[in-house]
């Protein structure tokens, strides 16, 4: 039956495609004879492109050609330990055998503590001298790192340095007169401009994508830290992390980060690349210091609203509110207020906060900034000697806030892009970490853990400490505080 069923289907399949081809003679025989020619073939009349073998305008293939030889597939790998555990004392077995097993079954089924785990990305060559930009996420904690090249060379490479705040990574492969790729100005890529993607997706080999510009400037995504995007519909699939965003003249204007992708995995038009100058100041700081050097204000920067506007006494809604000072920061020793709206930094105009935080963190440690604010309708100009960006343990302790009532005990720090990727929480998770449980609260009875994600405070959803710090003192003091928390990525709900 299943023989004649599929016989069945094929002889179904080749009857249409007769049938097509039949109905294809036939217009065609129909169009020659309507029109007897009996000079010479074909007319003057019909033009016949002819294909010299020279290049044309019909495509980018020139372009290519010069581009594909400097980008590389990027395959590193590290050694991470099993989450897996056994019963005390013994050692982790299989998920899938325990159900037969137990715990207690044979040794032979325990698998390792520690396991390697490899991943695909692609990089760009930028020098003849082998300097390599890639994302950090692509070699992130990677014990070994192998660029593969055009012409099939494998060769190792050894990270220079990385920021994770804005996912680049600069790598050195061995070597001279390497082909490289011509850095442009991503500040002058416009929307609607030609744009390129060269990668390795899926790692089925090098692969070249055409759209567009979709827009510039994109931010506040939650991607990472620091968040000036190029967003393009050229296809970008995983494996293309890392790869090189070109545009029709063959010049790298960004390096291929992030996608959206609706958890199909896979391209859905939106890409996302970090801009070449954010990149190439990256990589100048790693070269020249050994690390990324930024300036830092110690503020907490808000979108100014249509209602902040009107609200402040503003004429439009552009600029950054002044909404938290921190403690002992070099905003905290200048004239700087909360409150006030920074509408310039050193005379270039700021739109939102999140280009403020871009136009500070270009700044060097210790320069003094001019800053025109608006406070109170009034225009302000002030002058702030920049510190320097503190550091990830130095920001814990920063944004920490110990609290106090019903969560007496509990640390909490703000859950940056960076955190929630280590602790493998999804990218547009929000919330804020608790960072230690004293064991005697009564936070630590309710079952609060470290490592759990406050995302909700009596219904209230929370983003940041100062989020959290609201919510809490807006609670009731004779009612148990109610917590939505995420912990591994599960959600419930836990009241104190």
């Amino acid at each position: 039956m299943r023989l004649g069923m599929y016989f069945g289907s094929r002889r179904k399949a080749v009857i249409f495609s007769a049938a097509t081809l039949t109905v294809g003679c036939a217009l065609g025989l129909a169009a020659v004879t309507a029109g007897i020619h009996s000079g010479p073939w074909p007319p003057a009349s019909i033009k016949v492109a002819s294909h010299s073998g020279t290049e044309d305008a019909r495509g980018y293939s020139r372009v290519v050609k010069e581009v594909v030889p400097a980008v590389v597939n990027i395959s590193s790998s590290r050694v991470t330990k099993n989450e897996t555990s056994g019963m005390q004392g013994q050692p982790s077995m299989d998920p899938f055998l325990r159900q037969f097993f137990g715990d207690g079954g044979s040794p032979r089924f325990n698998i390792p503590k520690e396991r390697l785990e490899k991943s695909l990305g692609s990089g760009v060559i930028v020098s003849p001298e082998g300097y390599v930009l890639t994302n950090n996420h692509v070699v992130d904690h990677a014990t070994e790192i192998t660029v593969t090249l055009r012409d099939k060379r494998e060769m190792k490479a050894q990270v220079v340095g990385t920021d994770p705040r804005t996912d680049i990574a600069v790598l050195k492969i061995e070597g001279a007169n390497f082909p490289y790729v011509t850095l442009g100005d991503s500040s002058k890529v416009q929307v609607g401009d030609i744009a390129l993607a060269i990668g390795d997706p899926f790692g089925v080999g090098q692969t070249v994508t055409s759209g567009i510009v979709s827009a510039m400037g994109r931010g506040n995504l939650g991607i990472e830290e620091v968040e000036d995007f190029i967003q393009t519909d050229a296809p970008i699939n995983p494996g293309n992390s890392g790869g090189a965003l070109i545009d029709d003249e063959g010049h790298l204007i960004g390096i291929n980060t992030a996608i959206l992708s609706a958890n199909s995995g896979g391209n859905q038009g939106i890409g996302f690349a970090v801009p070449v100058n954010l990149a190439r100041h990256v990589m100048d700081q790693i070269l020249k210091n050994g690390k990324v050097e930024r300036a830092y204000l110690g503020i907490l920067p808000q979108d100014v609203t249509p209602a902040m506007a009107k609200a402040f006494g503003a004429k439009e809604a552009k600029g950054a509110v002044v909404g938290d000072i921190t403690a002992n920061s070099p905003a905290a020793h200048s004239d700087l207020k909360q409150g006030d709206i920074i509408l310039e930094v050193n005379g270039k105009p700021i739109d939102d906060a999140n280009q403020l935080r871009l136009q500070i963190g270009l700044l060097s440690p210790g320069s003094t900034v001019q800053l025109s604010v608006l406070r109170a309708g009034t225009p302000q100009q002030v002058m702030v000697k920049m510190g320097e960006f503190p550091s990830k343990e130095e920001r814990a302790s920063l944004d920490r806030n110990e609290t106090g009532g019903a969560l007496e005990g509990v640390s909490v720090e703000n859950l940056t892009p960076q955190t929630a990727r280590e602790m493998k929480l999804a990218p547009e998770t929000k919330g804020v970490v608790v960072a230690e449980v004293d064991p005697s609260s009564r936070a630590a009875d309710a079952g609060i853990r470290t490592g759990d994600v406050i995302q909700q405070v009596n219904r209230q959803s929370v983003n940041s400490v100062q989020d959290f710090d609201h919510a809490m003192a807006s609670g009731k003091k004779d009612q148990p505080t109610l917590l939505l928390v995420n912990r591994e990525g599960n959600t419930l709900f836990v009241a104190v």
